[in-house]
């Protein structure tokens, strides 16, 4: 499967202080987990509608891993996106 990717250019400040711009891929992984502020750049909707689609079973349910780390198989996220485009 293909890698699901997003572009993001953001500023930046070279070493001679003049500003620049440099882009950074953005890459939901084949397998393992996805963190929140990962997650929410590749749906189309804010942290609050992320959880109330859990909520509502319309979006898959994260892992707790551990005390205060919350996370999402990264094969599900890619299964429901590849049913929406």
């Amino acid at each position: 499967m293909s890698n699901i990717q997003t572009l993001i250019q953001a500023p930046g400040v070279g070493a001679t202080g003049t500003p620049h711009q440099f882009d950074h891929a953005l890459v939901l992984p084949d397998t393992g987990f996805v963190r929140q502020r990962l997650l929410l750049r590749f749906v189309p909707f804010s942290k609050s509608t992320l959880w109330r689609r859990v909520k509502a079973g319309e979006f898959p349910a994260p892992v707790k891993l551990s005390t205060g780390i919350t996370a999402w198989k990264a094969e599900e996220v890619r299964s429901w996106i590849s049913v929406r485009r």
